[in-house]
């Protein structure tokens, strides 16, 4: 593993992000996660998985140089769909999976964590979807959680406007589950993870699978729209203009087109 570490300790296996300096999800780094599932998957000794991130962020998005890699609306909306896919298998995923979030959980980042079934968060943690300052739209199925999580209302002033809400907000606006000290984030997921793996393999995989039934046919037709419009969005003049003025750290110039 290039990106992932993982390590299992009393039925909890800890999954650390570690690609600095942002822990910037690649295409890359959502393969390994894909594989380090299937290896966490079949372990019977495992009941529970804590994420987090190594340094200063949890995640702050996706890899916005990678981007540029990209040239095609159809390559675009295939890694949105890559992400879908991938996010809605952690979101069924028989063993329960807790985000431990310090620093940042931005773009993909927030996505990664919103997948993940309970999120501790720092008190001062930024999360929020800034892509729209990019001249993008959310990939991972973001537009379709955040309103799940804190309302439409709520989820349309944090992507209008990209600005990201703190951890303790995230808890009021029922986005994160408790907010922390920065330091104590990982020690309390790790907390958290013992006292649930005490439970019944099959009662927490039964759990699971009815919580999902919350997710209904307009959350995959929702998730299906937001990656065709990722890609057809990202090969607008306004999209090309907002990366490249990220990757310059000034501001973009969008002219609508």
């Amino acid at each position: 593993m290039e990106y992932l570490k993982w390590s299992n300790q009393d039925g909890i296996a800890t999954i650390t992000i570690g690609r600095p300096p942002a822990n910037a999800l690649s295409q890359g780094l959502l393969r390994e996660l894909s594989a380090v599932l299937d290896e966490i998957e079949p372990n019977h000794d495992i009941k529970v998985i804590v994420i987090h991130g190594e340094g200063r962020f949890f995640s702050a998005g996706a890899d916005i140089k990678e981007f540029t890699t990209v040239s095609s609306s159809e390559g675009f909306a295939n890694l949105g769909k890559y992400g879908q896919d991938l996010f809605d298998r952690m979101e069924k995923f028989p063993k329960p999976i807790i985000a431990a979030i310090h620093g940042a959980a931005l773009g993909g980042g927030l996505e990664l964590a919103m997948a993940c079934h309970i999120r501790l968060v720092g008190e001062n943690t930024k999360l929020g979807l800034p892509e729209l300052q990019l001249g993008l739209i959310p990939g991972f199925a973001g537009t379709q959680r955040l309103p799940k999580y804190v309302g439409v209302a709520r989820a349309a002033e944090m992507l209008f406007t990209s600005e990201p809400i703190t951890g303790l907000k995230a808890v009021q606006f029922g986005l994160a589950n408790h907010a922390y000290p920065e330091n104590e984030v990982f020690e309390q997921a790790l907390k958290l993870a013992g006292k649930i793996a005490k439970k019944s393999t099959g009662s927490l995989k039964a759990t699971i699978q009815l919580l999902n039934y919350a997710k209904n046919e307009e959350f995959y037709e929702g998730s299906k729209k937001e990656a065709e419009l990722f890609g057809e969005i990202f090969v607008s003049s306004d999209a090309k203009e907002g990366i490249q003025a990220f990757i310059e750290k000034r501001e973009p110039h969008f002219k609508g087109e």
